[in-house]
């Protein structure tokens, strides 16, 4: 499966410099509102240290990370909901993504123009998330009498309209969907039609400066503004620096600045997590892959993201844990010490499984 996270935020805020550095690619980025008209898309590689020493085990002859898409989409500003600026075609294209990054400035720059003109992470993510509430709410509003006379005509249920209309008061109330799951037990099932904005998990992507980064406490005070979200604190302009650099001399760099990981790692894994995703890994001598699945998904389901006739056919999973594959060095040798398993098709997969699956055509 495809990851698709979506970036926004007001104008200025370092979302095309952050998509530069994600995607190594010259994404125009400029110091003016709407640089950003058509959503540039950019497919980038899941770090992932496993792959290199499964491929010297198998030699195989090339390795194929998992994937993350990423949409960079024009900054939204207030009244997007109602069509200002390119709010209408900008609200679109974030219906596509799976999560929504929100990148919000927390930096202080005299020479970058804040839309609003003054810098105020609280500011900032309330404007955004009010249009994508107002959004939301148009599209419920919109959707009610036309459920309302389904379910007169019994070819809906109430318990659908029911969710409409709980989601209706979540809104309104100026909570997302997404708060509402967690706060008012809010049902998704009957919601999903409507492919809402809100819905979508949140990520907050926090471009800082130098002090921001160093400042505990300040961290502190932005991770309560977006709780339970997750959020990552990263430099753009920093991050854009290191993709041009080998591995030793970024490292070296992450280091002067203090940090033990690069930003872009901190936020793939945080995609990763949020969307609740783990990899599993197939070997050979032709290729070293890692493969995207829930957490939680069983053997047959993760056999048919590679083809759908595997899962149809599935008979079993020979699995072993990439640890004991690694320790053993070997197929053969983790074979000879029981690491290896037979599973069939209540087995639940496990992040880092090395697998080769047995179907029939």
């Amino acid at each position: 499966m495809a990851l698709t996270i979506g970036f926004v935020g007001l104008p200025n805020v370092g979302k095309s410099t952050l998509f530069n550095a994600l995607t190594r690619q010259s994404v125009l980025a400029a110091n003016y509102p709407f640089a950003t008209i058509e959503p540039n898309v950019g497919m980038v590689n899941l770090p992932d240290e496993r792959l290199p020493q499964l491929a010297e085990i198998f030699g195989s002859e090339r390795i194929l990370p998992a994937t993350v898409s990423f949409v960079d989409i024009a900054g939204i500003v207030k009244g997007a909901s109602e069509g200002e600026g390119l709010g209408n075609q900008f609200l679109a294209n974030i219906r596509e993504a799976h999560a929504i990054a929100q990148v919000v400035r927390a930096f202080e720059d005299g020479d970058v123009v804040h839309v609003d003109g003054t810098v105020n992470p609280a500011s900032d993510m309330e404007t955004i998330n009010t249009e994508l509430i107002i959004a939301d709410l148009q599209t419920v509003e919109k959707a009610i009498p036309r459920i309302e006379k389904e379910v007169k005509g019994k070819k809906r249920t109430q318990a659908e309209l029911d969710a409409l209309k709980a989601a209706q008061a979540v809104l309104e109330r100026g909570d997302t969907i997404f708060t509402g799951v967690t706060k008012d037990g809010l049902e998704l099932e009957h919601l999903r039609e409507l492919n809402l904005l809100t819905a979508k998990p949140f990520i907050y992507v926090f471009n800082s400066d130098e002090a921001v980064l160093a400042d505990e406490a300040r961290q502190a005070e932005l991770r309560e503004l977006v709780a339970p979200a997750q959020a990552v604190f990263l430099d753009a302009k920093l991050e854009s620096e290191l993709v041009d650099l080998s591995a030793e001399e970024a490292a070296e760099m992450l280091e002067m600045a203090g940090q033990e990981e690069s930003g872009l790692d901190q936020l793939a894994r945080v995609g990763f997590s949020t969307l609740g995703l783990q990899t599993y890994l197939t070997a050979g001598p032709k290729e070293t892959r890692a493969w995207t699945i829930p957490v939680g998904a069983t053997a047959p389901e993760a056999a048919g993201v590679i083809h759908t006739d595997f899962q149809r056919g599935f008979i079993k999973a020979e699995i072993v844990s990439f640890d004991d594959l690694i320790a053993a060095g070997s197929m053969a040798e983790a074979k000879a010490a029981g690491k290896v398993r037979m599973e069939g098709k209540e087995y639940v997969m496990r992040d880092g499984d090395v697998v080769e699956f047995r179907f029939n055509v």
